[in-house]
């Protein structure tokens, strides 16, 4: 079987595209402002919002919403809101400085994936909270179409895959063009047909020979989940649970099998890896403060801010060790309930968060695209929120659809 899939993708019709596209669930957790914002946007209008869960609201009425979910996406079935393409979908992305990043949406087999430590074809980057995985599977469980945030990453430096059909953009149907709320920049979308020979591609990233040549020895992976780890892990345990009661047959060509996701190259000049920082409200500041620069040594450093100051610690150079080392302080200090903590992308948001609701902003090292394969091959999964592709307004986007039942 072929890593890649040739699963339908249903994109929305008659629907005004501005309203329909929203931002990843898990972003802005600390900011109700920018979902209020966002939901007075959309209003009355069909949109992706009514059809995913974003994570500030997890604390509020969560069986009413999962259920109100799962009702969203039967009433847009039921009234045909939904086409069907019989191809990829290649993606042009302007982001920050006007830079483009370019993705390829399509569907990849789920058993070809696995988010613990172990030879696969595509594999995590970060260690999967598995506390997060109930919600996404209670709204899976029922829900007829996924619309995922996934971004794998692949390792083409030879820019062989994606680029060679943007080149050609000009000759591709265009099927949706125009500005994503909310600063989300610019997204145009066109209809690739030649699924054959871009599969063909996708499965050469794990010939032997290919594998030696970049890693040394043949450490069989295609892809790195570069956003939606848990995502991916929900989709992964939603059809090991259903291909139980399935026939060998059945397996085959069950929806479910494949989730649908955006394919970067990490070689895209618009694959930028942006730091994810740490908020952290401690019962008591000082003595969190004071663990956390013992947990640190090195000759590099980091900076914590609050709302009336700056401190610089000392910390590893490698910002891998002290993504980790830092990771592994907060949930020793969660373990014992001296703290909460969230997760904000973007410093100007970290200023904002640490503003209006006090606590610790704890600035978080870069960790370059570069690293990332021989990282995961070599050492393993990276801690959770190691990094992000892009700022919070430029996360993916849920716009094109897939059936799972």
């Amino acid at each position: 079987m072929s890593i890649v899939n040739k699963s339908q993708i249903l994109l929305p019709k008659g629907v005004n595209y501005q309203n329909w596209a929203v931002i990843a669930c898990d972003q802005f957790t600390s900011q109700p402002s920018y979902w209020k914002k966002l939901e007075s946007f959309v209003g009355d209008s069909p949109s992706a919002l009514k059809l995913t869960y974003p994570e500030i609201y997890l604390n509020n009425n969560q069986q009413e919403r999962i259920d109100e979910i799962n009702a969203n996406i039967e009433n847009y079935l039921a009234s045909d809101i939904f086409y069907c393409l019989d191809s990829f979908v290649l993606v042009e992305r302007t982001i920050a400085n006007n830079k483009k990043r370019l993705g390829l949406v399509a569907a990849v087999d789920l058993e070809s994936y696995e988010y613990t430590r172990v030879r696969a074809g595509i594999r995590a980057t970060e260690d999967t909270i598995l506390e997060r995985l109930p919600v996404r599977l209670s709204i899976r469980k029922n829900a007829s179409i996924e619309l995922p945030h996934i971004i794998l990453l692949m390792d083409d430096d030879a820019k062989s895959i994606i680029e060679p059909i943007f080149a050609q953009k000009d000759k591709l149907e265009k099927l949706y063009d125009f500005e994503l709320n909310m600063d989300g920049g610019h997204i145009i979308g066109y209809k690739v047909d030649c699924r054959d020979e871009l599969i063909t591609k996708f499965d050469k990233l794990l010939d032997k020979s290919v594998q030696i040549k970049k890693y040394g020895h043949d450490a069989g992976i295609a892809f790195a989940v570069g956003d939606g780890n848990h995502s991916m892990a929900t989709a992964k345990e939603h059809w090991n649970a259903i291909k139980e009661s399935l026939s060998d047959k059945e397996r085959l060509t069950h929806p479910a099998r494949y989730c649908l996701v955006e394919i970067l190259n990490i070689y895209d000049e618009g694959v930028v890896f942006e730091p994810i920082h740490r908020v952290v409200f401690a019962k008591d500041n000082d003595k969190f403060i004071g663990g956390l620069k013992n947990a640190l040594k090195g000759d590099g450093n980091i900076e914590l801010i609050t709302s009336d100051k700056s401190i610089k610690l000392s910390c590893p150079k490698s910002s891998a060790q002290t993504i980790s080392a830092v990771q592994e302080y907060i949930e020793s200090s969660l373990i014992k309930n001296e703290i909460e903590v969230d997760y904000v992308h973007g410093l100007n948001h970290v200023k904002e968060v640490v503003s209006e609701k006090g606590g610790i902003g704890i600035i978080m090292p870069e960790f370059l695209p570069s690293e990332l394969f021989n990282y995961i091959i070599n050492v393993g999964n990276l801690p959770k929120k190691a990094f992000s592709i892009g700022t919070a307004e430029n996360k993916k986007y849920y716009l094109e659809a897939k059936r799972i039942k």
